[in-house]
Formats: structure tokens, C-alpha cells, sequence
């Protein structure tokens, strides 16, 4: 999977997940600021990115400063894939 790709995907899974397509213009913005994820929101998620991708988050493997924007759950997982 190219950096593309994966970006188009994440970015399918954070809109589905947060129920706002305002994450595709965004990228930068604090989800959990934003009102977008909150706590369930991102254990859906984290559960979410190892179904589709085959990788493995745990909920205290990363600070949540690590994974607060697209960007940065991009990131996230591209390390591990």
C-alpha cells in the first residue's frame, strides 16, 4: 500500500468513525478538541486500524498527542505497516 492509498483510507475510516467528512479537510486539527473522537470513539478506531490494515495499536502503546490529528494516525501507521 502506497502513502496514497493509505491516506485515502485512513481517511475513509476517520470519516465513517467520527461521522464528519470535515476530517478530510482538516488534517491538522485536534480530533478530541474538535469534538470529533472522544474516548469510544478511539478504541472504535484503533480497533478499526487493525482490521483494515493489520496493525496493532494498543490504547497505551501511544500518547494521545500522537494520535490527536489525520495526520498524525497517518503517521502512526505507516510506521507499522
Amino acid at each position: 500500500m502506497d502513502k496514497q492509498e493509505l491516506e485515502a483510507s485512513v481517511l475513509d475510516l476517520l470519516a465513517d468513525i467520527c461521522d464528519d467528512d470535515a476530517v478530510r479537510e482538516e488534517r491538522d486539527v485536534d480530533l478530541f478538541d474538535a469534538g470529533l473522537l472522544d474516548s469510544m470513539a478511539a478504541i472504535e478506531l484503533l480497533v478499526a486500524i487493525e482490521d483494515r490494515f493489520g496493525v496493532e495499536i494498543a490504547p497505551t502503546a501511544v500518547k494521545r498527542e500522537e494520535m490527536n490529528t489525520v495526520n498524525k494516525i497517518i503517521e502512526q501507521i505507516g510506521k507499522r505497516l
